[in-house]
């Protein structure tokens, strides 16, 4: 899957003490999810044993968000429009999503799928998107279409669901889960989003300058043309729900940071359609513990 994070250079410069280079070895331990380069860096005994569960881990949770694997749960929620007994982990990530909706007054909306898939196929044949069928493809954004329940996740008919802009963070903030509980508390989860366990200090660089450190935190990056339609340099791959093209973002880079990767994810993209840093700080401010850790204007 092409995502935002193939573009996005995010790194960690990871500096450990003397005593803790004596103490504890770094393992690091590197993959795929979801399209997107995975890297793991355990401190503990048994980090080998743990990164090999986090993999296994990751495999199974891309086998509920791929939109490519031709079985996942969110491939057959797409195509049949019903999803019965969906995982937990999907109705968590739907939920997460759905209360940053409200928050954003519906600059992130996962329903904006249709408008994807139709701007790529247009994109793949050469020619602008049709307004009569860019006006189809709006006619079935909206987030009242999805009802969560936990028997079943019903989308209204011809909807569609991206989690392009949460699941990695969401898979994050699983295999964070995963490793505390066997005990690990010293790694940073890079799945294209961060998130840093609670003992031990990381420092990251962030793509667009500045550095900060991750303890017990979770960082999210989005930039608007790190990845284009059509390869154009031009056209963002983050479409705004609203006015189903495109977005014209102010903004070259913003990154996040939040107590969940999920939630850090879903906020970097809705901040890519605010208009102005009070916007976008009043975007953070709807979650307590969010904070806006850099953005940067066009």
């Amino acid at each position: 899957m092409l995502t935002r994070r193939r573009f996005i250079a995010i790194s960690a410069a990871l500096a450990p003490s003397m005593a803790l280079a004596q103490t504890r070895a770094l393992h690091v331990e590197t993959g795929l999810a979801l399209g997107a380069r995975v890297t793991l860096r355990l401190e503990h005994p048994e980090a080998p044993r743990l990164a090999a569960l986090a993999m296994a881990e990751i495999r199974r949770l891309e086998r509920v968000f791929s939109l490519y694997l031709p079985d996942s749960d969110l491939v057959r929620l797409n195509r049949d429009g019903r999803l019965p007994e969906p995982a937990f982990e999907l109705l968590e990530c739907l939920a997460i999503a759905g209360s940053v909706h409200t928050a954003s007054e519906g600059r992130f909306d996962p329903t904006v799928q249709p408008l994807w898939q139709a701007e790529a196929a247009a994109r793949e044949a050469g020619v602008a998107l049709s307004d009569a069928d860019r006006a189809r493809a709006k006619a079935l954004i909206g987030w009242t279409g999805v009802r969560l329940e936990p028997e079943a996740i019903t989308l209204n008919p011809g909807m569609a669901l991206t989690l392009n802009g949460i699941a990695q963070g969401y898979i994050a903030d699983r295999v964070a889960a995963l490793l505390a509980g066997h005990g690990l508390t010293r790694a940073l989860i890079d799945t294209g989003e961060m998130v840093a366990l609670p003992e031990g200090d990381w420092p990251v660089r962030l793509e667009a300058g500045g550095s900060l450190t991750l303890r017990n935190r979770a960082l999210a990056t989005s930039a608007p043309l790190g990845m284009t339609l059509g390869g154009d340099g031009v056209t963002s791959h983050i479409l705004d729900p609203r006015s189903a093209g495109p977005v014209l973002s102010p903004w070259r880079v913003v990154s996040v940071s939040a107590p969940s990767a999920a939630l850090a994810d879903a906020l970097s993209t809705a901040a890519c359609l605010t208009g102005d840093r009070q916007s976008l700080e009043a975007l953070c401010r709807a979650f307590p513990s969010a904070a806006v850790e850099n953005a940067v204007a066009a």
